[in-house]
């Protein structure tokens, strides 16, 4: 704003979050029935993005079963006591950049 006294002008500052890209993609992981299987990626930058794991289609959520993390630019999820049900594809997706193992 700029007060002169008599005259006011206001103006307004945007910011747009320039979008992270996925600068350490997804390994395959192998696992034993009823061990963890553990997957991390990393991302350019730390952000506020909305961020989600996937196995196949389904998205994941943190629970009992799946806990994810995310520690500044690194994402994590573990996948605990893994059974034959959880083989398949784990994807990493954040804005349009999406990673699979």
């Amino acid at each position: 704003t700029c007060d002169t006294g008599d005259q006011q002008t206001t103006a307004v500052v945007h910011l747009k979050e320039p979008a992270a890209s996925i600068v350490e993609m997804l390994k395959d992981v192998t696992s034993y029935e009823g061990e963890d299987a553990v997957f991390e990626c990393r991302l350019s930058r730390e952000t506020t993005q909305d961020a989600q794991w996937f196995l196949g289609d389904v998205p994941l959520q943190s629970n009992e079963m799946n806990e994810i993390r995310v520690q500044g630019t690194r994402h994590s999820l573990i996948l605990r006591k893994v059974t034959l049900e959880d083989c398949g594809s784990i994807s990493f997706k954040v804005g349009e950049h999406t990673s699979t193992a």
